[in-house]
């Protein structure tokens, strides 16, 4: 053994123990868990946020360290099939129907499934897998999403391992894209590049993400990506790659008003010009008189159909019960105020701040989509990533609080009819505003 592998195994023996011990629970957390098993999977992701604060406290200084454990920790994944969504099953479906020239959005499963003239590798598999509630509705995946999909069909043939493989090596290189351009954004804008490490060894984002296949890790490629280029004054280059996150998931539209202070008015509109454009561009190839309808139609159920770990709906609610309301009016009604609501908090956001640089902006950006969350009526968990990665670039870190408390609403998973448990949400959101309203006060005080 060469002295410097000796030197280096005596200084950090104890963070090497702390990354076996989070590989192993990553083992077990793909290969040997059921979503079923709620306190099986509450121990484990408890392990993990501890071995993950411990890391990067023992080690926020070793960048190549904490690199490359982060990395090993999504390896580990690379054969597993996620056990806490089905989500992946609709993307394989998707990504055959693309892959064939089908469009997506003009046709749900319940209508193909029958049709023997399409050939979808695994179709009833996929089918069944995918569940009920989405193959009665069109995709509302955007496009670039969909040619991922398409990309991991064609790649991976006619084996959902290989369509998975694909996928999630897309997800894991986003990864380290989004760690590459969120440390040179954290430089850029004077903060300490090693709290990228924050976002990156996250347990919710890693088994999420890379374990759990959602794309919002490439819709947070192409955001973060933009805001460094918007750092380094490219805002031409950046309005196109804000379009492609945009086309990935639609969540970076909330934050389009926010730009318009920060560029000018000149400059802002040129820069929605060229969102807008791209955008198009990407939804060509699917357009047909039936698409508008059909997509804006299956979006809306987010609004005014789901729910699932919301706070501040599930007190209204609770609360409009007591006065004999409907539930399923209500949800209806409450999905029409919150666009209204959102749009005004953007408004104010976007035009009351006075400091108007690049941390401003993301800053807004954070409070905005927190209180988008807090009045949503379905908040998945994998919804909290995008604040954990705005949160770094402010001195907030409530964010980091909430993925680690929204592991509680995965108790709905391990009952029959995914019915959830309201003390357990509620401690989940009282640990989250409380720390919330601390870090309120903490900073007024330092004013």
């Amino acid at each position: 053994m060469s002295n410097t592998l000796s030197t280096f195994l005596k200084l950090h023996k104890v963070s090497l123990l702390l990354a076996v011990l989070s590989l192993v629970f990553y083992y077990t957390f793909g290969y040997h868990l059921e979503r079923t098993d709620f306190i099986k999977l509450l121990t484990l992701f408890a392990a993990l946020f501890l071995l993950y604060y411990k890391l990067i406290q023992f080690e926020k200084w070793n960048f190549r360290f904490l690199l490359v454990v982060g990395i090993a920790f999504r390896l580990i994944f690379l054969l597993a099939e996620p056990n806490l969504s089905q989500d992946f099953y609709r993307f394989i479906w998707d990504g055959h129907l693309v892959a064939n020239a089908i469009n997506p959005y003009l046709h749900f499963p319940n209508e193909l499934i029958t049709n023997t003239d399409i050939v979808i590798p695994n179709a009833q598999e996929l089918y069944k897998g995918m569940g009920s509630l989405s193959a009665r509705h069109y995709s509302n995946y955007p496009p670039l999403n969909q040619l991922i999909f398409s990309l991991a069909a064609l790649f991976g043939g006619k084996s959902i391992l290989g369509s998975l493989i694909v996928m999630r090596g897309t997800i894991i290189l986003a990864d380290i894209g989004i760690f590459y351009f969120g440390r040179k954004l954290l430089k850029n804008l004077n903060k300490s590049p090693q709290l990228i490490f924050w976002y990156f060894l996250n347990p919710l984002v890693i088994v999420e993400l890379t374990g759990n296949l959602h794309f919002e890790g490439v819709m947070l490629f192409f955001f973060i990506l933009s805001m460094y280029l918007l750092s380094i004054k490219k805002w031409h280059l950046a309005a196109v790659v804000l379009a492609c996150s945009i086309s990935i998931k639609l969540v970076p539209l909330l934050f389009l008003p926010l730009f318009f202070n920060y560029l000018g008015w000149k400059k802002s509109v040129l820069f929605y010009l060229i969102i807008g454009a791209t955008s198009l561009l990407l939804f060509v190839p699917f357009y047909t008189p039936e698409f508008i309808h059909n997509y804006t139609e299956t979006l809306s159920l987010w609004f005014s159909n789901f729910e699932f770990n919301s706070s501040l709906y599930n007190v209204v609610k609770r609360t409009a019960v007591q006065f004999n309301a409907k539930p399923w009016e209500l949800i209806k009604t409450y999905g029409q105020i919150t666009p209204i609501v959102t749009i005004i908090i953007v408004a104010l956001f976007a035009f009351l701040r006075k400091k108007q640089d690049l941390n401003t902006v993301l800053s807004s950006m954070m409070w905005v989509l927190a209180i988008y969350y807090f009045m949503s009526t379905t908040v998945h968990p994998w919804y909290s990533v995008f604040l954990v990665l705005l949160a770094i670039f402010t001195s907030y870190r409530y964010a980091l609080v909430w993925s680690a408390a929204i592991v509680l609403s995965y108790f709905a998973y391990s009952q029959a009819e995914f019915k959830e448990n309201l003390w357990l949400l509620a401690i989940e959101y009282c640990s989250v505003y409380a720390f919330l309203i601390y870090e309120i006060i903490t900073h007024n005080n330092k004013k």
